[in-house]
């Protein structure tokens, strides 16, 4: 019953995208760093318009061979937006959150060529706690069979070998292992926003400490309404969503070798966060 509402759903969204939104912001990334938790509260602004089915669309990365009328067909209608527009003095926006299009390597070149203008939020966390929390959630969606994290961090390599070389000859294809089981190599945040940067700009990408968030959440959206050019409309309840108990402690050998691997990445990104990352403090 559930996917017989959503298809048609989204059957009526497209022949209707031509009167629907397009996103002004995206919430890019990175996957498991309090994206769903943003997400949700900033969906609680009454001139911030979600999708209308579900948080991620995943057009730009898993779902681009749709074509953009299809993307379209997931947000608000416009006369929707006029109506709030004129309730409160100031045009809505709409937006999404899918966290794989920060480290799609097709990804920002068709955001920036279909959404010009377009902003992104990116949010980061200690890259370390990123994989721990990555692996126990692909495990737990089946998405990984190898149980045992440090044996999954040794695959890692091989999996992804050629991985981009995949993606961009074959665009409209999902590779399975560059999706689900890349937990170093998502957690090489510099990486990612440097590939961004020719496209967008530093002025267009905001990139927020998580860390940061949920120990001040009201500062951390205040300033994503700021970058937004949103009026403050007062403060939704802020709580964690998505989170997953990792199923054992990581070894202090082994978070030292990881915390090794990430140095040079977080001290490139700190000219993105305007300042040393907070697990390096």
């Amino acid at each position: 019953m559930k996917q017989s509402v959503l298809s048609v759903s989204r059957t009526t969204g497209r022949f209707t995208s031509s009167v629907r939104m397009l996103p002004s912001f995206l919430i890019a990334g990175a996957q498991r760093c309090g994206t769903t938790s943003l997400y949700r509260a900033l969906a609680r602004h009454p001139l911030l318009l979600k999708p209308v089915l579900h948080k991620g669309v995943h057009y730009f990365d898993a779902d681009y061979g749709r074509g953009l009328s299809w993307y379209q067909g997931h947000f608000p209608l416009r006369a929707a937006a006029a109506r709030l527009a004129r309730r409160h003095g100031t045009q809505p926006q709409a937006f999404e959150s899918s966290p794989y299009y920060l480290f799609h390597p097709l990804a920002g070149e068709r955001i920036a060529a279909d959404l010009p203008g377009v902003k992104l939020i990116v949010l980061v966390r200690d890259p370390v706690e990123r994989a721990c929390s990555a692996h126990a959630h692909e495990l737990a969606r089946g998405y990984e069979t190898e149980s045992d994290f440090e044996r999954a961090l040794e695959l890692e390599e091989r999996r992804l070998a050629d991985a981009e070389r995949s993606i961009r000859e074959r665009p409209h294809a999902v590779h399975h292992a560059h999706r689900h089981h890349a937990y170093l190599a998502r957690g090489r945040y510099a990486e990612q926003l440097d590939r961004l940067e020719p496209l967008f700009g530093r002025e267009r990408v905001l990139v927020l400490d998580s860390h940061r968030f949920f120990a001040e959440p009201e500062r951390t959206y205040d300033r994503v309404l700021d970058f937004l050019d949103l009026p403050h409309l007062g403060y939704p309840v802020f709580e964690r969503h998505n989170g997953r108990p990792l199923p054992r402690p990581l070894p202090g050998s082994v978070r030292q070798r990881l915390t090794d691997h990430f140095e040079v990445y977080d001290t490139r990104l700190a000219r993105w966060l305007g300042g040393d990352p907070s697990w390096r403090r």
